[in-house]
Formats: C-alpha cells, structure tokens, sequence
C-alpha cells in the first residue's frame, strides 16, 4: 500500500510543474499575464515581464516534472528520494520568498499561494518517510 501512496504523491508533484512548465515556457506572457486564473495575477503583481525569466522558470519547472514522473513510473527508491529532495531544494526557497511577499496580495490570494506552496513543500517529506520506511 505504501508503494501506491508514494505513488500516487509523486504523480501529484510531477503534474504541477509539469502543467506550469508547459504553460510558461510555451506561452510566457499568457503565464505571465494570468497564472493562476484569470483575475488573480500573482505573477505579474511582482515586477515587469521578462520572457526571459518566464521561459527558464518554466523549463526549470519542466525538468522537476519529467524527473518527478520517472520516479513515479520507476519507483526505484534512490531515484525516488533524489527527486524528492531534488524538488524539496526548490520548493523551500520558493515557499520562503512568497512568505517574504504577502503585502502584495489580498488575503484570499495568500491564503491559496502560501497553503499550495506548503502542500508542494511538505509532500516530499512525508513521501521521504514513507520510502524510508520501506523495507529494502
């Protein structure tokens, strides 16, 4: 049971950068403009558009996804525990910088960043557990 909660978890953390990254490295100002939703703006309330820095935070985002996949597809306890820190490296500081930033938005907006962003931050640890637990 275990392997398909740890499963299922991966799948989870790949199709949000996988969904993000396809979204902003194929249509960076449309990312820009609306992510998440239209009318919510959480991007562009930050600073002036850069496709540049759009493009890469969606590559970025992709190479998570596909590294995520592998490991749920694989299911090979080191691969599995690489991407999860892997992922963990980048949701920490992402997490911790929008914490740093919550005069920007209303309290919905916050409320609905900051629990998405720890639910990103805190699915790998508790996936991390569970591998760990794993007899070999």
């Amino acid at each position: 049971m275990r392997g398909s909660w740890i499963q299922w978890g991966l799948w989870l953390l790949a199709v949000v950068p996988l969904f993000i990254g396809f979204w902003a490295f194929l249509a960076p100002y449309h990312f820009y403009e609306i992510f998440p939703l239209p009318g919510r703006n959480w991007v562009s309330t930050l600073g002036p558009y850069n496709e540049h820095l759009v493009r890469d935070y969606g590559a970025n985002n992709l190479g998570f996804g596909v590294l995520l996949a592998a490991a749920a597809v694989l299911l090979e306890r080191q691969i599995i525990q690489v991407a999860l820190v892997s992922w963990f490296a980048f949701a920490v500081p992402h997490l911790i910088f929008h914490l740093t930033q919550t005069h920007h938005f209303s309290l919905f907006d916050n409320v609905t960043q900051l629990s998405s962003l720890g639910l990103v931050a805190l699915l790998p640890i508790v996936l991390l557990f569970f591998v760990t637990m794993q007899k070999r």
